[in-house]
């Protein structure tokens, strides 16, 4: 006989406060570990580094499209399957 296994979710996620600050509390903590490491490589490193242009770019810009990936990813625009029309009639 096989475990019954139900079939997985595709409900909204929870969106409390609870979730926005646990989520807003897990960037943070990372932003913070990544420039702790940062820091603790510049300290160790023999000597000054040129500034390339192209370097300087993608390390201002990774972490805005890392931020902007986890946006859209957990942005939830209802169910699409409901007219515009049913959504008004809501309101």
């Amino acid at each position: 006989m096989g475990v019954f296994q139900s079939p997985p979710s595709n409900g909204p996620r929870p969106t409390g406060p609870q979730g926005k600050a646990r989520s807003i509390a897990l960037m943070w903590l990372l932003s913070l570990g990544l420039s702790a490491l940062l820091v603790a490589a510049g300290r160790r490193w023999p000597e000054p580094l040129p500034p390339r242009p192209e370097w300087i770019w993608a390390l201002l810009s990774l972490v805005p499209l890392a931020i902007l990936a986890l946006v859209l990813s957990r942005w939830s625009l209802g169910d699409e399957r409901e007219s515009s029309g049913a959504m008004q009639e809501r309101r």
